[in-house]
């Protein structure tokens, strides 16, 4: 395998301006994708880093929650470079609150962006991938697409949602080229985390070494964060000749959290 292995892919990563999607846009770009960001952050840092590896980019603001708005990214897509060959569902969003007390429209929202936008994406750019006969959906799922934690209904919700809908879009993509499966994530350290970290810190009045120990140690046993570049290592992976048979997988890397 080359390292310039994906010359000539399009991924289109959503919620790829920061954190995880901005890891795993990078690794894809490493080894040699063009690549089609998206999400509210500031882009266009995140496209300086990707074109010095020497691929194209491409940004389109598509508001995760509006199908119309989705259909338009990958139609943009289409119009400006072709059919897309990758794509990682990875925009998210969280909040936390008991379900008697959580509001309806944050339900909503956590529901249309972590679970709903998968499905759009994937039905908009499946048929160019069955033209082709090739293509690789990476749902970005989480830990909690495997088990719950309380307080987190509506994302524990749309995570098993999401490795639901893995596995039946690699059952009705079998026997083709196509491949989708999960990735589910423990603690990440990005800076969403990393403010889960600090407010820990300020209303516990420790150190934010003892905030993240503590963190940890609440739910994975390695007591050490997954990295963007690791998660984006596995995408790489699944997207390689020796992924061509993974299919339908939630594959966790959570550091044993859902092993207890």
């Amino acid at each position: 395998m080359s390292e310039k292995f994906l010359s000539g892919k399009i991924a289109l990563i959503t919620g790829s301006t920061s954190g995880i999607g901005l890891g795993i846009a990078k690794s894809l770009a490493h080894a040699g994708a063009d690549i089609v960001l998206n999400g509210f952050g500031d882009h266009r840092s995140a496209e300086q880093d990707i074109q010095s590896m020497g691929v194209k980019t491409l940004f389109h603001g598509a508001d995760m929650r509006k199908p119309l708005e989705i259909q338009d990214m990958v139609d943009s897509v289409k119009k400006s470079w072709g059919t897309v060959d990758i794509l990682v569902n990875n925009a998210g969003i969280q909040h936390v609150s008991s379900i008697e007390n959580f509001p309806t429209e944050k339900w909503d929202d956590v529901l249309a962006i972590n679970l709903s936008s998968s499905f759009h994406t994937t039905r908009w750019v499946l048929p160019g991938m069955r033209e082709k006969n090739w293509g690789r959906i990476l749902n970005i799922a989480s830990v909690h697409g495997l088990v719950a934690s309380a307080n987190k209904s509506a994302y524990v919700a749309a995570k098993h949602g999401l490795v639901g809908l893995t596995k039946v879009t690699a059952l009705e993509t079998a026997t083709t080229g196509i491949t989708c499966n999960a990735i589910c994530p423990g603690w990440v350290l990005t800076p969403l985390v990393q403010q889960q970290v600090d407010a820990k810190a300020k209303t516990m009045e420790i150190s934010i070494d003892a905030a993240t120990k503590l963190l940890l140690s609440e739910k994975e046993p390695s007591m050490q964060f997954t990295t963007p570049a690791e998660l984006g290592a596995l995408a790489v992976f699944l997207c390689s000749t020796a992924g061509n048979n993974v299919r339908g997988v939630a594959w966790n890397m959570d550091g044993g959290w859902a092993a207890q």
